[in-house]
């Protein structure tokens, strides 16, 4: 196991080159200050080995609920061998800092962050935010991974975003051994998005569940980031396991929504395939009642659903993924 750099290096910005070869880099990074004028920063994890290769960005919980990738990022670098290591990793354990501190999806002024990006200097708080970290990371890095969960109410497959009419992206989302890729072209504001207007070949891995460590599907993710830092030849091949069974690949997906209020129970389960006009939630009201019944309006295979009972009318019920190679 490797030992950190000792100490929390505070910065202005990240300056790759002035940090050491073969360990690893404990930042502060400022960011912002809060309404007592004191600095709130970012924290990153900087990995460089000995000799030049590749930079690849690790981002964890842009959203503040969002928890699992941040022992992947924990658990990635504490196995990494620096000596063998070419390249760095840059790591953003979390991104999204006041919303982690209240344990809540968005920034602290309610907006989302992950539909801001690249951000404004003299925009709201959660604006300048992403653009800070855009100017102040982002120019660093050769490859980027952002590591997501479903959110509050809301259960994931092991699932990938990524543009895939980009043969350097596509390659990367395979190489996760995800169970589905959703062929998704940024195009909402997204970190993911800021990277791909920069020329950074990026992809979002969505891990499963929000709030909470799932031991699982960690170390499936470590697993996946080595072995893509093994195809970029950061990290040589050897006892990485290779990908054995194909995902499930969507030319698109959307979420279903209801359109009744109630008590709803969404019936398939998470990567089962459904058919057009198949049942796929029923909704009753407070005195046990049916008051609706939803079908699939096509085929498809189930992505993410709704596990919260209480539901308002328009609220999420299944997201929905269209099987089937994107035109590209």
């Amino acid at each position: 196991m490797n030992s950190p750099s000792p100490g929390v290096l505070r910065v202005a910005a990240l300056e790759l080159e002035t940090l050491p070869t073969e360990a690893i880099s404990r930042l502060k990074l400022d960011m912002v200050a809060d309404g007592l004028g004191q600095p709130v920063r970012m924290p990153l994890l900087v990995a460089r080995g000995r000799r030049p290769g590749p930079v690849l960005g690790i981002t964890a919980a842009v959203h503040g609920n969002e928890l699992n990738g941040i022992p992947v990022i924990h658990r990635l670098l504490a196995e990494l061998n620096l000596s063998r290591l070419r390249g760095a990793v840059v790591a953003a354990p979390v991104v999204n800092v006041p919303g982690l501190l209240e344990q809540r999806r968005e920034f602290n002024d309610d907006r989302d962050l992950n539909h801001l990006f690249p951000g404004r200097a003299d925009g709201t708080g959660a604006q300048v935010w992403a653009r800070r970290f855009v100017d102040r990371v982002m120019g660093s890095l050769d490859y980027l991974v952002d590591l997501h969960t479903a959110s509050f109410g809301r259960v994931n497959s092991l699932y990938i975003r990524a543009n895939l009419s980009k043969p350097v992206v596509s390659s990367m989302a395979r190489l996760q051994n995800p169970q589905i890729i959703v062929h998704n072209p940024p195009a909402d504001g997204t970190l993911r998005g800021a990277a791909s207007a920069m020329g950074i070949p990026a992809i979002t891995i969505e891990l499963k569940d929000p709030h909470r460590f799932q031991r699982g599907i960690i170390k499936q993710s470590v697993l996946g980031i080595r072995r893509l830092m093994a195809n970029l030849e950061m990290l040589p091949p050897a006892r990485i396991p290779a990908v054995n069974e194909p995902p499930v690949i969507c030319r698109r997906s959307y979420w279903i929504y209801t359109p009744v209020g109630g008590l709803l129970t969404v019936l398939p389960e998470l990567t089962q395939r459904v058919e057009a006009g198949e049942l796929i939630a029923r909704v009753t009201d407070i005195y046990g009642e049916l008051i609706h019944e939803h079908y699939a309006p096509e085929a498809g295979v189930v992505i993410g659903k709704s596990v919260n009972p209480v539901a308002q009318t328009g609220a999420r019920l299944l997201h929905l993924g269209l099987v089937g190679e994107p035109e590209v």
